[in-house]
């Protein structure tokens, strides 16, 4: 069995699929996908995803705001605060907080917001003993250092869709971080990331879709779907030597462990 440790299940475009949720999932299941975690990208969007996840037992959810939030905006919006981040850390199925983190490649400008933004996230995360699902690009030192003083090495967290260095991999692990990989991997131009794969340790691999974003090879430009994390997993299990088989138990052992899953 896989889990698709990130997807944003409220994001996709459910036209193509009767307007219903519930073909999409079926589509992945019948793949061998047995547990998804939707991962919300603002408050409001974590709210409902926690009402969207009561009617699929195998839907978790994590809750927070994404690092690039206030660069969508047209004017800038409050840093959620670490009791707004509480109150929602605390509904049922939630299992997670984030995505948060720092993004200086698409939004240099907000990052004053991103890291007081981060920095909360990672006080709710700590008092709630959660761990903290991390979105960072082209920030490594200042995501290192923002995870160095305040994330909570207990409870941990993952560095998603990992596109960094083997040293940034390597430090956050140190931090009881995980490495979750997307589609990225498969892309004819990803071989410095293939590479980065084969150093990461199996028992701190996750895979991951990003769905509806970045749908692996054969799919691309297609809208991307929790059933592509199959894709995901075949990459990394040629780049370890494995059989599909034996990633997905690692990877779901592992996403079990981290998230506190059933299973």
């Amino acid at each position: 069995m896989l889990i698709d440790s990130h997807c944003h299940l409220d994001r996709l475009d459910l036209s193509r699929a009767g307007d219903s949720l519930d073909g999409l999932l079926d589509a992945a299941r019948a793949r061998g996908v047995g547990g998804f975690l939707s991962v919300g990208v603002d408050l409001e969007s974590s709210r409902q995803l926690v009402a969207l996840a009561a009617r699929y037992p195998d839907v978790f959810v994590s809750v927070g705001a994404h690092p690039l939030q206030d660069s969508l905006q047209e004017k800038s919006l409050p840093v959620p605060t670490v009791d707004e981040l509480l109150a929602l850390g605390q509904l049922e199925r939630v299992v997670a907080i984030g995505e948060t983190g720092l993004d200086a490649h698409y939004s240099a400008a907000t990052l004053d917001w991103q890291a007081r933004s981060f920095v909360n996230h990672l006080d709710a995360a700590r008092e709630l003993g959660m761990p903290v699902i991390v979105h960072t690009r082209d920030a490594r030192e200042q995501t290192l250092e923002v995870l160095r003083r305040h994330a909570c090495r207990d409870s941990g967290g993952v560095l998603h869709c990992f596109t960094e260095t083997w040293e940034m991999a390597r430090q956050a692990i140190d931090l009881n971080f995980y490495i979750s990989f997307s589609g990225i991997i498969t892309f004819r131009n990803a071989e410095a990331l293939r590479e980065v794969v084969k150093q990461v340790p199996l028992d701190r691999i996750l895979v991951e879709t990003d769905a509806p974003w970045l749908a692996p090879v054969p799919h691309r430009g297609k809208q991307n779907q929790p059933a592509f994390v199959v894709e995901v997993a075949a990459e990394v299990a040629r780049l370890k030597g494995l059989e599909v088989a034996e990633l997905a138990a690692i990877t779901s052992a592992n996403c079990r462990r981290l998230f506190r899953l059933p299973g």
